[in-house]
């Protein structure tokens, strides 16, 4: 039985992930993750809501359950896998209960935007077992809010609270835990409901951006603008501003 559920909700792919009873991560368990994307690409979706069916996000990682003993792992594979995750060509939205630890916390990151719960907690713990973040953590929080906060979360080890991480920019928006599920979605359909094509660019250049900074990004500007320009709804999106002002277009993801 999979670790992780797919569903279609409209234009948006929602992935639950449903590994009892935290979400651990292993093997399988990613490449079941990584299926559920390229399912919500293939069938059309317009933006991905990555979700927990478990009582938390995700607890971080099943060291039983990597290949080698948890050992040394594959990390040109893993690296692989990430990249897959984060630069699927859907804007993608993480809807965080519960704990998100570990490597959890760094599957979060690999989403676009965070919406968390104002009762669920993040951390990257690894330090207090003489390990460091195997999944793009520290990198990624560097990214988000400067290498000092990113420095205090994974040397520290510390469990941090939605609030202090929306402060710093880490966690997009929280939400009561009672209106995660309904926010959450609200911000997926939305993105769903988008320009597609221009979104993906927009995607795109910022994750070239933080990899390889604004020359990076640059050197791509003329070949995602290329994209956007020869999109239909580039051309939809400019009739429906000549005709009734902005806000007013209809986008249909093509």
């Amino acid at each position: 039985m999979s670790t992780v559920v797919f569903e279609k909700d409209g234009a948006v792919g929602v992935v639950t992930m449903s590994k009892p009873p935290h979400n651990l991560i292993e093997d399988t368990f990613l490449r079941d993750l990584l299926d559920a994307y390229g399912k919500a690409v293939e069938s059309g979706c317009r933006s991905i809501l990555l979700r927990s069916g478990m009582r938390h996000f995700c607890a971080g990682a099943d060291v039983a359950g990597f290949a080698n003993g948890g050992r040394r792992r594959d990390q040109a594979g893993l690296d692989a896998l990430l990249d897959a995750l984060e630069n699927v060509p859907l804007p993608s939205v993480a809807a965080v209960h519960g704990g998100a630890l570990g490597g959890g916390f760094e599957l979060a990151l690999t989403c676009d935007m965070i919406v968390a719960a104002d009762t669920a907690f993040f951390g990257m713990a690894e330090a207090s077992l003489g390990l460091l973040p195997l999944l793009g953590g520290v990198q990624r929080v560097v990214q988000r809010v400067g290498p000092a906060r990113a420095k205090e979360m994974a040397m520290f080890g510390r469990r941090h609270d939605p609030a202090a991480l929306e402060r710093w920019g880490v966690v997009n928006l929280v939400a009561a835990e009672a209106e995660l599920p309904s926010v959450s979605m609200s911000w997926a359909r939305q993105l769903a409901s988008g320009p597609t094509v221009a979104l993906r660019g927009i995607k795109t250049l910022a994750n070239l951006s933080a990899r390889h900074g604004i020359a990076g990004a640059d050197a791509q500007q003329t070949d995602v603008n290329n994209m956007m320009w020869a999109s239909a709804d580039q051309k939809r999106g400019l009739a429906a501003f000549a005709k009734s002002g902005p806000g007013s277009a209809v986008f249909e993801g093509n």
